[in-house]
């Protein structure tokens, strides 16, 4: 039987995680003026930034999230190419919103990291 592991181990990879707080309560910031965005899409904003991750961005993630949200309204109308979906998945790990961005990036939900 293997050995059990120990999260206390200075050599854990468990060790030094960010845990995200379930309410950040930062402000939802403005969805960028230079297009029209369906409500859908600002619903979808809020939930971003609403979310633990978003307790780690700052006001330079605001393009990023509005990009990612371009392409999130392509792949739902069927419109998105294979560049865009691949460039999702791509922003979506690299802002936390995936398990394996998270792993990555070494963040927790709160209570996930007990």
């Amino acid at each position: 039987m293997p050995k059990m592991r120990n999260p206390n181990s200075p050599h854990s990879r468990y060790k030094g995680l960010d845990v995200l707080p379930n309410d950040h309560g930062l402000p939802v910031p403005e969805l960028p003026s230079a297009r029209e965005w369906s409500e859908p899409g600002r619903a979808q904003w809020r939930q971003w930034w609403d979310s633990p991750q978003a307790a780690m961005w700052d006001e330079s993630f605001i393009p990023t999230v509005a990009v990612m949200l371009t392409y999130f309204g392509k792949i739902l109308d069927g419109t998105a190419t294979s560049t865009h979906q691949m460039e999702f998945r791509h922003l979506a790990g690299a802002l936390g919103l995936t398990a394996e961005g998270m792993k990555r990036l070494g963040w927790a939900f709160e209570g996930d990291a007990e």
